[in-house]
């Protein structure tokens, strides 16, 4: 997106507080709250950009200040339910702009307040502990994946040679363990290698443990008005496919050709939404199923089920149709 757009026009790792559109296809943002107005401690209203993972935060182009600070205290953006402009007032800082890019992520506080009635996400029955191995690890292939009752195990092979590996298991919201690393070398103890080894390179303080939501019920729309939701803040996924960051990916290549070449602002978003909504929420639905089907799957006899499917198909036809969904041909940039 940055390459499509003029010099200045991108503003990334802001804050939003309120979005409000006004006349002639301009949008009026307002950013830049405050620590102790409830920035970043879960209580305010606004949308936190990091400028990583899938692009995190809201982005305006092009962007200028109009001056003024709003009061303390943030009223919620709401969008009228004919289409018309939403309307808050707070901040410190306000800008205008064209376009506002919502990627917050999951819980995505733009969204809530764009769709109000979208039961918003939910939790998908799976948590994720994840790591990079300390140093380089001994293993065969870049990439391998294994499914057992209730248990997914994988890793990828870094050109330094390390890995970065993650578990994926059965399990009710917000379970933790005491020691997260010695829990998962008594769950995958009797694994094939290399998946001891991958938990022996790891030290303890290098686990990460989250539980994955995703949006079950799909959006109407990635765009209302004058601004855009991109990644998880529009199609958040489970991880099945490795999918989730490359949809991001491919939902900023596609915004920015639409930006490029299309005749105007409105015309580029109807078109992000018309390529975008249908191919992600595929790959959302197709994520989840490979879940239900691998992971998920718990009892002896429907594992057992899958693994003599497995075997009994065609080498190479589970891996084919796991790639199916990265064939996708990004549009030519100008």
């Amino acid at each position: 997106m940055r390459a499509a757009l003029p010099p200045g026009c991108l503003r990334t790792g802001s804050e939003v507080t309120a979005v409000e559109e006004r006349g002639g296809g301009r949008v009026r943002v307002v950013v830049g709250v405050g620590a102790e107005e409830g920035a970043g401690d879960g209580t305010g209203d606004g949308i936190t950009g990091s400028g990583g993972g899938d692009g995190d935060g809201p982005v305006g182009a092009p962007a200028r200040r109009s001056g003024g600070s709003g009061p303390a205290g943030a009223a919620p953006v709401r969008q009228d339910a004919d289409g018309g402009p939403p309307r808050a007032s707070v901040g410190r800082d306000v800008l205008e702009a064209d376009l506002v890019v919502a990627a917050d992520g999951v819980n995505s506080r733009l969204r809530a307040r764009l769709f109000p009635h979208h039961p918003g996400p939910a939790y998908s029955g799976s948590t994720v502990l994840r790591a990079i191995t300390e140093g380089p690890v001994d293993v065969d292939g870049d990439f391998a994946l294994t499914w057992g009752g209730g248990a997914e195990f994988g890793h990828i092979l870094f050109r330094d040679g390390r890995a970065e590996w993650h578990a994926v298991l059965n399990a009710p919201p917000g379970v933790r363990y005491a020691d997260p690393l010695a829990a998962l070398r008594r769950r995958f103890a009797g694994w094939h290698d290399p998946i001891p080894a991958l938990l022996a390179a790891t030290r303890p303080e290098a686990v990460l443990h989250h539980d994955i939501h995703e949006l079950r019920t799909p959006l109407p729309s990635y765009a209302v008005g004058r601004t855009a939701l991109l990644g998880d803040a529009a199609h958040a996924m489970t991880p099945n496919l490795g999918q989730g960051a490359c949809q991001a990916l491919e939902d900023a290549v596609t915004l920015a050709h639409a930006l490029a070449h299309e005749p105007g602002v409105d015309a580029a978003l109807a078109c992000y939404d018309a390529l975008r909504r249908p191919r992600s929420q595929s790959v959302a639905r197709a994520a989840r199923q490979a879940g239900r089907m691998g992971q998920r799957l718990s009892h002896p006899l429907a594992t057992a089920a899958r693994d003599t499917a497995l075997r009994l198909a065609p080498a190479g036809a589970a891996l084919r149709a796991v790639l199916r969904h990265a064939n996708w041909v990004p549009p030519a940039l100008p």
